[in-house]
């Protein structure tokens, strides 16, 4: 098989082999593995969790993970984990430029630059949002994630994620989730010089698909469009390091061979992709805009029903054709926070400023909705039926209120005049005609 062959279907029961008949038959951890191989189990939920939320993979690999040096604590550069309360959280409305594309030779570790948290990694709720940029393939490096999983959103440039279950291929206008304590690489895809995007750490219950309710049995996002790599390993001897983030700081191991070394494993807990051009968007077809929740992707459920810990949110193209209402985003207040980054195209809400790349961010409860120029325009605006086809922008959306990081703030691409387009919002009111 080649290796960037992919298996079908959200979170199923996957079993793969780079060589023949390396899974076990009828058992997980037989006295002797095929091939000389070390049995080892990678869990993602408690072991007592219900069935159908029980998350684990078993993997045959020529080294078990012990298989390593001490850890060290090093620089942890502009990597931030919540609780980050060195700023308070703000309730003004924020918005910044894309983050620069560094000059200085720079891998996917070094090139992560935190831009908000929420809630708190040690208690498992809430997330961090994560920009990163780089120009440099990870090569004698790897890391995992033990505070959460990732989603990856890339904007610019195709990745190429070499994790301990497989390969994944990963453009923009895809996502890709890594769960919980995952090693992987990044590196770039051979058309690709420089990379940028966005991440999404979740600190609580994994991801997982949204329930339909009213909307039936189809819709959104689909099961079967969601993929998984197959197996793929490397036996390689070397100098290699490790790196951990735990407890919201980084760490360092030495190893002396590729972690990358599962020959075969089994089980639903694993890496995806998804294209986000295979979701079916729900849209009104009569009158009035629909609520964000309609386009949610994935979704981080908490404790509350109905308040999701992170719901990961998109605004692809699509058909707008309501009658007698305003088209664009309404303004609103919302209980929820919500931080939002825009792939390609432009966003129906704002005229300018909020470019590719780009990000902004309404807390709980700080009012927002269309500029002062897109209000004008969608008030007069001739309802014909009109095809949003470039655009693609996402949110994050959370019950817990962002803390901004102190640099963020002081980004030199934040957007600090960004409250001045709605200063042009001015009265219309008419009390004597109607």
């Amino acid at each position: 098989m080649s290796d960037l062959e992919y298996q079908r279907g959200f979170r199923n029961q996957f079993a793969t082999e780079a060589l023949p008949g390396t899974l076990p038959e009828g058992q997980n951890s037989p006295q002797r593995c095929p091939y000389g191989l070390y049995a080892e189990q990678f869990s993602g939920s408690a072991f007592t969790a219900p069935r159908s939320h029980n998350l684990r993979s078993w993997l045959y690999r020529i080294r078990p993970s012990v298989a390593q040096s001490a850890y060290r604590p090093i620089e942890a550069g502009q990597l931030s984990t919540a609780p980050d309360t060195a700023v308070a959280a703000d309730p003004n409305q924020m918005r910044w430029d894309p983050l620069p594309m560094p000059q200085a030779t720079t891998d996917f570790i070094d090139g992560l630059f935190t831009m908000a948290t929420n809630g708190d990694a040690r208690n498992q709720a809430g997330c961090g949002v994560h920009l990163y940029a780089f120009n440099a393939d990870m090569t004698e490096r790897y890391f995992y994630d033990a505070d959460g999983e990732l989603l990856l959103v890339p904007q610019l440039g195709t990745l190429l994620l070499r994790t301990e279950l497989g390969l994944l291929e990963l453009a923009p206008g895809e996502i890709a989730v890594l769960p919980r304590g995952l090693k992987f690489q990044v590196r770039r895809a051979p058309d690709t010089d420089a990379a940028r995007g966005y991440i999404c750490e979740n600190y609580a219950s994994p991801f997982e698909l949204p329930g339909l309710g009213p909307i039936g049995a189809n819709g959104l996002a689909n099961p079967r469009d969601f993929f998984a790599p197959t197996a793929y390993y490397e036996d390689t001897q070397g100098e290699f390091e490790l790196i951990a983030k735990f407890g919201g700081k980084l760490w360092a191991a030495e190893l002396d061979h590729s972690p990358l070394d599962v020959v075969a494993w089994h089980g639903n807990y694993a890496p995806y992709k998804y294209d986000l051009t295979r979701f079916n968007t729900i849209n009104t077809v009569s009158f009035d805009h629909p609520d964000p929740s309609i386009f949610t992707v994935l979704t981080s459920p908490s404790d509350t029903a109905g308040m999701a810990n992170i719901d990961f949110v998109i605004f692809p193209p699509r058909w707008m054709v309501a009658e007698h209402t305003f088209r664009p985003p309404y303004f609103h207040r919302n209980i929820m926070s919500e931080y939002m980054g825009l792939i390609h195209g432009t966003y129906d809400a704002k005229a300018e400023g909020f470019v590719p790349g780009g990000s902004s961010l309404h807390n709980c409860m700080s009012p927002h909705g269309p500029d002062a120029n897109t209000f004008e325009q969608a008030s007069t605006a001739e309802l014909t039926p009109q095809y949003l086809g470039d655009t693609l922008a996402f949110m994050f959306e959370s019950r817990y209120v962002f803390n901004p990081t102190p640099m963020a703030l002081s980004a030199d691409f934040l957007q600090s005049d960004y409250v001045d387009v709605w200063q042009g919002l001015h009265s219309h009111f008419t009390p004597n005609a109607r």
